[in-house]
């Protein structure tokens, strides 16, 4: 019996070895994907970093001016009015808002196989127009760009 025992057990503490050095081995695998994944989040945080810093000397009003006086000719650019700055109350509406117009005219037609035939007359359907959200009230000179900062 004593051996019987003794089997079961060294069974039992082997299932365990196994299942220990599974788990260890699946966390030394995460442990990997973390540090992967952190170092691709570190190169990104620089990559964006040194994009920002190519947009601000990109972007510094003495390039700029420079070049506005290089390629004056060609481009013949003018300063902007401050009247045809438009508030967004201003603009056009969305392609989505445009009502839908009736097809109201019947006319005979001919067909590609010479026969003629009446067109159908049918009226559109409009489009449900999207209900107007409560404005918020706003500086109306403030604009939303949709940045992320």
């Amino acid at each position: 019996m004593l051996r019987t025992f003794d089997v079961v057990l060294i069974g039992i503490m082997t299932a365990a070895a196994t299942v220990t050095y599974t788990i260890k081995h699946r966390a030394e695998l995460k442990l990997e994907e973390v540090n992967r994944l952190e170092a691709e989040i570190k190169l990104e945080k620089d990559t964006i970093d040194l994009l920002k810093a190519d947009w601000a000397l990109q972007s510094q009003p003495n390039r700029l001016e420079r070049l506005v006086n290089s390629y004056n000719d060609e481009l013949k650019l003018q300063p902007t009015d401050s009247t045809a700055l438009v508030q967004v109350r201003e603009l056009p509406m969305l392609k989505s808002q445009v009502p839908v117009p009736e097809i109201t005219e019947a006319k005979n037609s001919k067909k590609p196989d010479g026969s003629t035939g009446t067109a159908l007359v049918a009226k559109a359907l409009p489009k449900p127009v999207p209900q107007a959200r409560a404005e918020e009230p706003q500086d109306e000179n403030l604009m939303s760009t949709g940045s992320v900062e």
